[in-house]
């Protein structure tokens, strides 16, 4: 069931599938909408509820006017949670998705089971890469977000799937043209200012499941590593034939270890 929501002040698509013992949340990356699980799902058993959302400033979502910082978007959620009446759940997030809900366990630990973060890290946006979000921002601005999306969604795939996956691909950036620019700008201000969440991590008492993906162009191997090595409690998945898209590109093995995840 899809419907709309004001949340935090925002109008926000909301999708439900309202049946299920146990509550999963799915928060999409930058650029992508709540369509991009759509496959993904049926590899999942009907007895986990899904909710998903277009995230502030993505798909059919509405945005803040200057900023939506994870702190935003984790009052979003908490307000979607609300209304779906969701005591509790388990929170994954894919890429960007996976910054927002770090900051929602950090904001509302009690409403956190577990936390899945699928191509993700706690860390903040290095000086190069807010240098890279600045001129995004000024092509944005010169109406070139359709360019950006052509040339940034095949590098979320492994080079050797890219192929593969072509239909999915242009059915992404196909959705990109759903975006409000300005949701985007606003989007990428929140990603520039968002702070080290390593020490969440480290300090929550909430279970954590890391997926990686052996060819992913934005997570090299070395920094996966690295986090893997930072947080030897929470347990990593390393994907060998997948990019940044591992929920797309191996689902079988993501679908059995988040239920495994799930079921403990």
């Amino acid at each position: 069931m899809e419907f709309f929501s004001i949340c935090n002040g925002i109008p926000v698509h909301i999708s439900d599938s309202k049946k299920g013992d146990k509550v999963l949340l799915l928060l999409h990356g930058y650029l992508e909408t709540l369509y991009v699980w759509q496959d993904f799902l049926t590899k999942l058993p009907p007895n986990i509820r899904i909710i998903s959302i277009d995230l502030p400033g993505h798909g059919l979502s509405g945005t803040h006017q200057t900023e939506n910082s994870l702190e935003f978007c984790a009052d979003v959620i908490s307000d979607v949670l609300k209304i779906c009446d969701v005591k509790s759940c388990y929170i994954m997030g894919h890429s960007m998705g996976g910054y927002i809900a770090i900051e929602c366990v950090k904001k509302y630990p009690d409403l956190f089971t577990g936390l899945v973060l699928m191509h993700s890290t706690p860390y903040p946006d290095s000086a190069e890469k807010i240098k890279d979000r600045d001129r995004e921002i000024a092509l944005i601005k010169q109406a070139k977000l359709p360019a950006i999306a052509k040339m940034g969604i095949p590098k979320m795939f492994a080079p050797e799937n890219q192929r593969k996956f072509d239909e999915k691909i242009f059915e992404i950036v196909e959705l990109t043209e759903t975006h409000d620019p300005e949701g985007i700008v606003a989007s990428i201000k929140g990603l520039k200012s968002r702070p080290d969440n390593l020490p969440t991590l480290l300090s929550t008492k909430t279970p954590i499941l890391m997926f990686f993906g052996a060819n992913d162009y934005h997570i090299t191997n070395e920094k996966a590593e690295s986090l893997i090595r930072s947080l030897p409690a929470a347990k990593s998945i390393l994907l060998p034939n997948s990019g940044h898209n591992g929920f797309l590109e191996e689902p079988e093995v993501v679908a059995e270890e988040l239920i495994k995840f799930m079921t403990l």
